[in-house]
């Protein structure tokens, strides 16, 4: 299976917890932790759920991953996420060591790894990691498209 294959196939992943989190009146946002082609954590959103601003997917499945490797620092690793961070989730994802992020839609207001920032990329921190946009983008960006269509359909 080559690189893109591998991504589709995780991204997918990713997806189905998604939609998870919508089912909860969650944003639609998964993420998934990779090491060594094995999952390692999962995430979704739930900062309603959690009454917890922190509770991104990203930050759900970087706390879970510490606890499945019993370290703060992921080195090797490889965060997918169906929309690219925000600042918040970027920082955490650089004080992690995660050594490469894939993410699905892109987030024009507030992505932080190359739409409104390029945390991770600019080389001002002292971590710089990989970073892959746009796999199974069309799909990402309608979970969140589609979710917020029908919030409004309610009101």
């Amino acid at each position: 299976m080559n690189q893109q294959q591998t991504d589709i196939k995780f991204m997918r992943e990713a997806m189905a917890l998604a939609k998870l989190a919508a089912e909860k009146g969650e944003v639609p946002v998964g993420a998934i932790l990779i090491q060594d082609s094995i999952i390692i954590a999962k995430g979704s959103n739930s900062p309603i759920a959690n009454n917890d601003p922190t509770a991104h997917a990203e930050m759900n499945a970087l706390r879970n991953g510490g606890q499945y490797i019993k370290n703060y620092r992921f080195p090797g690793t490889t965060l997918y996420v169906t929309l690219e961070p925000c600042i918040m989730c970027m920082g955490a994802i650089i004080h992690a060591r995660v050594q490469r992020l894939v993410f699905g839609a892109y987030d024009p207001k507030t992505g932080a790894a190359v739409s409104c920032y390029q945390i991770g990329s600019d080389n001002i921190l002292n971590h710089q990691l990989e970073i892959t946009g746009g796999i199974c983008k069309e799909e990402c960006s309608s979970l969140i498209t589609n979710f917020f269509r029908q919030r409004r359909k309610k009101y």
